[in-house]
């Protein structure tokens, strides 16, 4: 059977002019043709009609910082909660992250090979899942568990290996390991983080010689690293041993930029992140360790990505959601103009750009002929108001792969 979305307003993704009047073709998961509606050949065989309703049509989004095992951190919780709990919570989240337009998703910790797997399979419903199952830390690092006190909250489990490795050795036993459990990317901690009772954002962790590590053992598989980094030292660290995709990005100085710019790197912001543990702070729902870290965080993340887009760094959608609370994920959106960019820069920050990060260029990102089919419909106009996007009740319609995960239109 045919797909065909119609009666609507075509935002494809590649920057180009909106399209008035258009719709979409589908079948067999992908896209046959696109375009104004009255230009394209309509087949005579059976056909299900989508009627946008005057909506905006894009490309399905893609959220390239997740965590979708986690709802917050509290370093109690593993004392209280039951492992397989995580699981049933990561169901929810990956429903609401789907519900919101988000059809791709790169976990960036602790969600392993059977999550992604459930997911291709249909047992559960949500985004398609690139995982880097474990972040690597070093001892004392951003993800070793053990505190002061000796207690250690446990995070590993038979497919999901230890965090902590430390010297070139061990770094490459640990890449093995993330390799051998299913990971897609992997993921690295070059410096410290808000949420570690151990460190702060601007230490650097792990040598330059442990990284290069790192990337040449991912390199043998054609696979990425990716690296949580805030501190100016940590992401020219990461940049120098060939990491393409900083995560955060916090206290970037002139120097880091011109390695970015240099390496042809990708910054993910994750403003929404830093927003809510701004508020959290606020609130006094923070940690005390945690408390300053947040406050200079979100005030230097706003600059230093202020910073990076005026000088030209490729930047594309990242929440860290799991920190950020799920299923509000294109809020980002709005938060990428207020460093500069313009509705449409973020829309692409958020497909086609994003696309382009993860390596799926070819198969998601834009709405063109045979891509598959991510769509996502639109009440509003996200050219005119981005932050409308981030509302999941103007999300009418979300399509993956040419099924119909959500459909809210007013019959």
């Amino acid at each position: 059977m045919y797909l065909f979305i119609h009666n609507g307003t075509l935002i494809d993704g590649n920057g180009t002019k909106p399209l008035e009047n258009a719709g979409v073709l589908i079948k067999d998961h992908k896209i046959i043709a696109s375009g104004v509606e009255d230009s394209l050949k309509i087949p005579g065989d059976e056909i299900k009609y989508i009627d946008a309703r005057g909506g905006f049509i894009l490309p399905g989004f893609i959220d390239c910082h997740v965590h979708m095992m986690w709802n917050g951190f509290q370093y109690e919780n593993s004392l209280f909660t039951p492992l397989s709990i995580y699981f049933y919570q990561a169901t929810q989240n990956l429903r609401l992250a789907l519900e919101t337009g988000v059809t791709t998703v790169r976990d960036a910790g602790m969600a392993d090979y059977g999550v992604k797997i459930a997911v291709e399979e249909g047992l559960i419903i949500g985004p398609r899942l690139l995982i880097s199952v474990m972040p690597l830390s070093i001892t004392g690092g951003h993800f070793d568990m053990e505190l002061k006190s000796g207690h250690q909250v446990k995070t590993t489990y038979p497919g999901l290996p230890d965090a902590v490795c430390d010297g070139e050795e061990e770094v490459l036993k640990r890449v093995r390991e993330v390799l051998r459990a299913g990971a897609d990317v992997v993921k690295v901690m070059v410096t410290g983080g808000v949420i570690s009772a151990n460190d702060s954002p601007e230490h650097p962790q792990f040598t330059l010689k442990e990284l290069q590590v790192m990337v040449e053992e991912a390199s043998y598989r054609d696979l990425p690293v990716m690296a949580h980094a805030h501190g100016s030292q940590g992401v020219k660290n990461a940049l120098n041993a060939g990491i393409k995709s900083i995560e955060h990005g916090t206290y970037l100085d002139e120097e880091c930029l011109d390695l970015l710019l240099e390496n042809d790197a990708w910054l993910v912001p994750t403003q929404l992140a830093h927003k809510i543990n701004l508020e959290l702070m606020e609130a006094g729902k923070l940690p005390d360790f945690s408390k300053e870290d947040a406050r200079s965080v979100a005030i230097n993340s706003h600059r230093s990505m202020e910073k990076a887009y005026k000088a030209g760094v490729k930047m594309v959608m990242g929440t860290d959601s799991g920190i950020a609370p799920h299923g509000q994920n294109l809020r980002e959106l709005g938060f990428l103009c207020d460093i500069g960019m313009n509705p449409m820069e973020a829309i692409q920050a958020g497909t086609k750009r994003a696309a382009e990060l993860l390596g799926l260029q070819d198969k998601i990102g834009t709405i063109e002929t045979g891509k598959l089919a991510d769509v996502v419909i639109c009440a509003t106009n996200p050219l005119h108001d981005i932050n409308s996007l981030g509302n999941p009740d103007n999300i009418l319609v979300v399509m993956k792969e040419g099924k119909i995960f959500k459909d809210i239109r007013i019959f």
